[in-house]
């Protein structure tokens, strides 16, 4: 009774933050960022395998990107089978994209808590953590929303945004996935974005 009371807490609160994340893209010209500029700005962490990592990531390439920690307990591993599922059915196209899940929790999600985490959904995801300042610090350049939540026994959960932001070869916001999306919805706009018509 008291996990589904948690779980049906989780989902509400997973609607808000989709809520807020659609309504910062709105306010950004409409699903793009006002004046083609790069979302975000420069930041160096590291890669689940402890490679280092900068902006240079989001180039070159379209990426799908997720902001979540690995003790979540329903929004993350739900969208994370979802990207991975989403890659499956792209095929061959998915080449070309990038998968990016970035941990809000960089306390407790090291590299090495972020390889066992991605590998469990699919090699092809990328996990990106690091010092937890530099993550903030990129958490809000990317305007993500994130927040500690203390819950009994001294632990913590974390609230955070819930939605996949598209980016496109340039780095630029492209869109949207929300969380639970209908799955021919999001593949649509993964097409989009790959044709370069997002």
């Amino acid at each position: 009774m008291r996990r589904g009371i948690l779980i049906g807490l989780w989902i509400a609160v997973a609607a808000a933050l989709v809520g807020v994340t659609a309504l910062w893209v709105l306010s950004r010209n409409q699903g793009g960022i006002a004046g083609g500029d790069r979302l975000g700005a420069d930041f160096t962490l590291v890669d689940e395998k402890g490679a280092p990592v900068t902006e240079e990531i989001f180039e070159g390439h379209p990426s799908a990107v997720f902001f979540g920690f690995t003790h979540c307990p329903d929004v993350c591993p739900t969208t994370l089978a979802d990207m991975a599922s989403w890659r499956e059915a792209l095929g061959d196209k998915a080449d070309d994209l990038a998968l990016v899940f970035v941990t809000v929790d960089p306390e407790r999600d090291t590299p090495e808590v972020m390889a066992d985490y991605v590998s469990a959904f699919d090699a092809g995801i990328r996990g990106i953590t690091g010092e937890p300042d530099k993550v903030r610090a990129m958490l809000d350049d990317y305007h993500v929303f994130y927040r500690k939540v203390e819950t009994e026994g001294g632990d913590y959960t974390m609230d955070h945004t819930a939605s996949v932001f598209l980016l496109d070869r340039d780095g630029r916001l492209a869109g949207t996935i929300n969380f639970n999306e209908d799955r021919d919805a999001a593949l649509a706009k993964l097409n989009r974005l790959l044709d370069g018509a997002a």
